[in-house]
């Protein structure tokens, strides 16, 4: 069950204000409508809601930060964990009338008027804190996957420096986290653990219906052959035990592009998610590879062996953020990333991953698993597979999401037993820190099936499922003006927000405009035989702007009608 909001001492419920009439509705889950709730009724500064990937923690977020900014207008500010986030961020709230600059930097100078705030990562907070700091006092902020502040200690100090003036602070996190050396700030914590104010597991989506996929795990034994770092040489399958510097060296010779393993586990993987395309056909699959060389190769074994042209994203690809959100609107099969699609993604086309990578982590698996577990509505037998290294660290991992998956969607006779081969607790390890130049993977070989006991040993009900019709309506007041801005996005006019993404985000749209005018400046200074500087110069003082970059659409358009009837008389 959802953990019930913890009311803290003195918690009230804010009032509406009397003189913002009400003119939007949202549908929510029940969950999210619990977490509202208990957001709502909290009057402390920060709340942290835990709930598990594709459950829709962003519809929440956004429903909760429009009814706060209703209520003490301000800016909203997200953090988010990378740079393709951001964007999916920006299009999110465009679809509650929330306009967010996901590009915006000091060097900019002000936040136009027509913005509600801005998108920025947990990085870029920490070499910005003091600029954004400036934008923090009477703020809503929402801190996405706030584990990740705890990733550098640059990160947790800078979001403590920039936010701690903000009005109120909501975090979010698929994972509940621990603290290591440094707890993570604006987080309440028992022990080591971080205390969320709300609680939504996997196992809770799964027994509401129709916010997850089951999801199941074929696992491939192998036999492996390398010389390790010291020089030595070594022989293992899976099953063989191991300590954990093999252990690991053992699942980089798996993994190695040069071996037969990881082609064998991309066959049947390949076969799987054919499988499912043939009744979905934009049915969509995702290989984690260990960096972006491998990331390559991969991309490259598909095409060779399988036929499959697939789409390759690393963090050194400019493009990448337009390459996944072009794929994610796509049929193409298989997407090849390192980490980028590891976490937050919004891709709900993906049924089947490969894990490819020798991150052995339960916090990494776990994102992984909720790449390919977001449900799509008005689908059956939906259901999601991860094929896995028959690896004893990731075979623990993957019996504790079973178990929950288990008791959800099925009453198991006393005899069946599920993975009972799998381990208990494992100690999750460090960071490999051998030096991998001295390693050497000399041949890897895949034995037999992708094992299907998580499959086949359970008889349950899930194929049938659709979602349920359990959207609570949930009344929302107009968002915030703005200045200078027409509607756009999803939910303009009186209705229904849907959540889900804006055809356009109000940055894109000054960005065309912006172009525009760029291309209008060019034909004057062309033209008349000013500079370029000079153009600029007056039609910024046409326009009643100081810098083009500070314009809302409103004078943005105006600078552009300035420059056309100046370009008639030229």
């Amino acid at each position: 069950m959802a953990r019930p909001a913890r009311r803290p001492s003195g918690a009230r419920r804010l009032p509406w204000r009397a003189d913002v009439p009400l003119s939007r509705l949202v549908r929510l889950r029940p969950w999210q409508k619990a977490a509202f709730d208990a957001f709502w009724a909290s009057a402390a500064p920060d709340f942290l809601a835990v709930a598990t990937p594709g459950a829709g923690k962003t519809a929440f977020a956004l429903t909760a930060a429009r009814q706060a900014l209703a209520q003490s207008p301000g800016r909203l500010i997200v953090v988010a964990p990378t740079q393709h986030l951001k964007f999916q961020w920006a299009r999110a709230a465009a679809a509650f009338d929330l306009h967010l600059d996901p590009e915006w930097s000091s060097a900019d100078g002000r936040l136009p008027a027509d913005m509600h705030g801005v998108v920025t990562t947990y990085q870029q907070v920490a070499t910005s804190a003091a600029a954004l700091r400036f934008l923090a006092p009477g703020s809503f902020v929402v801190f996405d996957e706030l584990h990740h502040a705890g990733d550098e200690r640059a990160w947790g100090a800078g979001i403590k420096l920039a936010f701690e003036p903000a009005l109120r602070r909501l975090a979010l996190s698929g994972t509940p986290f621990r603290s290591d050396t440094v707890a993570i700030p604006f987080v309440r914590y028992v022990g080591e653990e971080a205390l969320p104010d709300y609680e939504y597991g996997y196992g809770d989506a799964l027994a509401d219906g129709g916010v997850v996929r089951p999801v199941y795990f074929p696992r491939l034994d192998g036999h492996m052959e390398w010389v390790a770092p010291d020089g030595s040489l070594h022989a293992a399958g899976f099953a063989d035990p191991l300590d954990r510097g093999l252990a690991g060296q053992r699942l980089r010779t798996a993994l190695s592009l040069d071996g037969e393993w990881l082609p064998a586990v991309l066959g049947q993987a390949h076969d799987q998610l054919s499988a499912i395309r043939a009744g979905r056909p934009d049915a969509a699959g995702l290989v984690i590879a260990i960096d972006q060389e491998h990331a390559r190769g991969i991309g490259d074994l598909l095409r060779r062996r399988f036929g499959v042209r697939a789409t390759v994203v690393t963090s050194d690809d400019p493009t990448a953020s337009r390459r996944i959100a072009a794929f994610a609107g796509g049929d193409d099969p298989w997407i090849v990333a390192v980490r980028m699609v590891s976490e937050g993604v919004d891709i709900p086309r993906l049924h089947v991953g490969v894990y490819a990578t020798t991150t052995t982590t339960e916090l990494f698996f776990r994102q992984a698993v909720g790449r390919i577990v977001r449900w799509t509505p008005g689908a059956r037998r939906q259901r999601a597979y991860l094929f896995i290294p028959d690896d004893l660290r990731l075979r623990a991992h993957a019996a504790g999401i079973a178990e929950q998956r288990r008791h959800s969607l099925a009453r198991p006779r006393q005899d069946d037993v599920e993975g009972a081969d799998a381990p208990g607790e494992a100690r999750e390890p460090e960071d490999e820190t051998e030096q991998i130049s001295l390693f050497a993977a000399l041949s890897a070989v895949a034995v037999g099936e992708a094992h299907r006991t998580q499959e086949t040993t359970w008889v349950v009900d899930d194929g049938d499922r659709t979602e349920p019709d359990l959207s609570i309506e949930v009344t929302l007041p107009p968002a915030p003006p703005v200045r200078g801005l027409d509607p756009v996005g999803g939910s303009s006019g009186d209705g229904v927000v849907t959540p889900g993404q804006a055809d356009q985000t109000l940055r894109e749209r000054k960005k065309a405009l912006r172009d525009s005018n760029a291309d209008r400046a060019r034909q004057l200074a062309r033209l008349t035989g000013l500079t370029h500087a000079q153009v600029n110069v007056e039609l910024n003082r046409l326009a009643g702007v100081d810098r083009v970059t500070e314009a809302t659409v409103d004078q943005l358009e105006r600078r552009l009608r300035h420059a056309e009837v100046w370009l008639a008389r030229a």
